[in-house]
């Protein structure tokens, strides 16, 4: 049986520019980085499961692990499975400054109005 997507009228499958080598470059990092997705989500559930609000220290560093890991988590996979990291710098900011804008709003549109209610004299 031919296959239908080697014919001389597919141009894209005439025109990959990658050997085997490089195919099996490319599979290995798609692992590395599903894998590291994988033992960061494993992390973050065990730290879900097992440190409760005891402290509020405590706390505050399990919120800020699960922040932070959650970012990390994210940019790995707009980088990889995206493709914005193969990209040229000025088309990553292109695409990751406004959501950077955004998210830093939401945090400010939450401070200032987290603070608010406290300052009205009403909070009971």
């Amino acid at each position: 049986m031919e296959r239908d997507d080697l014919t001389k009228d597919n141009e894209y499958a005439l025109s990959a520019h990658h050997s085997e080598e490089a195919g099996a470059q490319i599979r290995k990092k798609v692992w590395i980085v599903t894998s590291l997705l994988t033992v960061l989500t494993v992390i973050e559930v065990a730290m879900g499961i097992f440190l409760s609000e005891r402290g509020t220290i405590t706390w505050q560093l399990v919120k800020w692990g699960f922040i932070i890991m959650t970012a990390v988590k994210a940019g790995m996979i707009v980088m990889e499975f995206m493709h914005l990291g193969h990209e040229k710098k000025a088309l990553k900011w292109l695409v990751l400054a406004p959501y950077i804008g955004f998210i830093l709003y939401l945090a400010f549109i939450c401070l200032t109005e987290a603070t608010y209610i406290f300052s009205v004299g009403g909070g009971n």
